[in-house]
């Protein structure tokens, strides 16, 4: 899946503070030219559902990225969420967050889902929407220690990393592994194809 040369398909913004999908897009070859933090609240809105609440993300990741970027630079942004029916599971950032989350994925099945939003350089968008359904097997307290102590789950949306630890209590996985990880690399593939970046 080769890129073009740098001058033919011009400069690829990764609107993302995340490592996983820098490393995620590596595996086929796609090297962004820069990576910027986008500064915004991504705090759901009042009874937002979780597809809406990714689409939203992943827009405004985008446009803030693309209100720094030079003319004609393409801009990616991807967001993903957890979800348990409708409701959005929060990024674990203390292990109590981690901890309640896990309780809650113990035994059941959720979705997870990555909206992926590229802006091209004439300010056009492309956008794909995502989904996997993920079962866990129903959790001991001592499996959730082991979670916690692992400490894959920092920063984590429902508290886990199916690439570390917790892949040992997957017992159910449909749809696109690299979405549960964080990006779903055939779509963003085909948004990058579509725009002629990718051959």
């Amino acid at each position: 899946m080769p890129a073009l040369s740098r001058s033919a398909r011009g400069r690829l913004l990764l609107a993302s503070s995340s490592p996983r999908r820098r490393d995620l897009l590596a595996q086929i070859g796609i090297v962004p030219d820069a990576i910027l933090t986008p500064d915004i609240d991504e705090t759901p809105k009042r009874d937002e559902l979780p597809r809406a609440y990714a689409q939203r993300l992943a827009r405004a990741k985008v446009e803030a990225v693309a209100s720094v970027a030079a003319p004609g630079e393409m801009v990616l942004g991807a967001d993903t969420v957890v979800a348990l029916g409708r409701r959005i599971l929060p990024r674990a950032d203390d292990e109590a967050t981690a901890r309640r989350c896990l309780g809650l994925l113990s035994g059941r099945r959720h979705t997870v889902m990555t909206a992926v939003v590229l802006r091209a350089g004439d300010g056009s968008q492309g956008s794909r929407l995502v989904e996997s359904v993920v079962g866990f097997s129903r959790l001991t307290d001592r499996q959730i220690d082991q979670l916690i102590e692992a400490g894959d789950w920092l920063g984590k949306a429902g508290g886990y990393a199916i690439q570390g630890h917790a892949g040992g209590v997957v017992r159910f996985l449909s749809g696109s592994y690299s979405n549960v990880v964080g990006l779903p690399l055939f779509e963003t593939a085909q948004l990058l194809r579509g725009r002629g970046w990718l051959r």
